[in-house]
């Protein structure tokens, strides 16, 4: 055996990301999630016998996110309900595909510009703290005027569809998103990654799904209400 081959062996035998090791991280955060206390929101939805074994591993990643963003005031979300909360009810509402869209149209939405547009089409805070309110199932605050056919034909281009229904920054943002995700999942696939290749791609595919329905839903039930109304 040659000293390359050698050296590749020993780095699949020592490698932490194999599947064999990944396969046994996702069993064990299941299985003290689901039998351990319920210290998290997720936490109920995933003892929950009316939801799929399905949606539970797929919210299985929120879970882990909370027991990071419960601790620290660092990644402390603006919106009500908190973005993973609001990931996991759209996974468990829409199935795991379209919720996993939904879910990424709130990530994006979740920037400098979220608070402005929030006032700006007159929306409501949540009394205690102050945070935006934005349910998976919206309401509509302001009359539209755009369509939301258009701005969702108009995403396939990324940002132009939010762009068009008045949201520049989150147009922006969406656009960097799904720079970054593709230039990822190209590289990726490139250099024949076996597990990096596919998880960059269907982050790709997700955040562009989300996008589309993003830009409709942005000119459907985000519209800028009148200056009057402002004042």
């Amino acid at each position: 055996m040659t000293e390359s081959n050698t050296g590749r062996n020993l780095e699949l035998k020592e490698n932490p990301l194999s599947s064999q090791n990944m396969r046994k991280i996702i069993l064990i955060v299941f299985i003290t999630t689901a039998f351990g206390q319920i210290r998290y929101p997720v936490d109920s939805l995933l003892v929950s016998s009316e939801i799929s074994i399905f949606r539970k591993v797929a919210i299985l990643p929120v879970a882990g996110w909370q027991r990071i963003s419960y601790n620290t005031n660092l990644f402390n979300c603006q919106f009500y309900p908190s973005c993973s909360n609001y990931g996991a009810k759209a996974i468990i509402d829409h199935g795991i595909i379209l919720g996993c869209a939904v879910a990424a149209d709130r990530i994006i939405r979740c920037n400098p510009g979220a608070f402005r547009y929030h006032v700006e089409s007159q929306a409501f805070f949540k009394d205690e703290d102050g945070r935006l309110i934005d349910l998976v199932e919206p309401r509509i605050y302001q009359l539209s005027n755009k369509s939301p056919i258009v701005a969702a034909g108009l995403s396939i281009v990324p940002g132009l569809g939010r762009i068009y229904a008045g949201r520049p920054y989150d147009g922006l943002f969406s656009f960097m998103t799904l720079s970054l995700s593709g230039n990822a999942a190209y590289m990726a696939i490139n250099q024949k990654r076996p597990y990096a290749g596919p998880f960059f791609t269907a982050v790709f595919i997700i955040a562009y799904l989300g996008e589309i329905y993003g830009g409709w839903r942005s000119a459907k039930f985000y519209q800028t209400a009148s200056s009057s109304e402002l004042e």
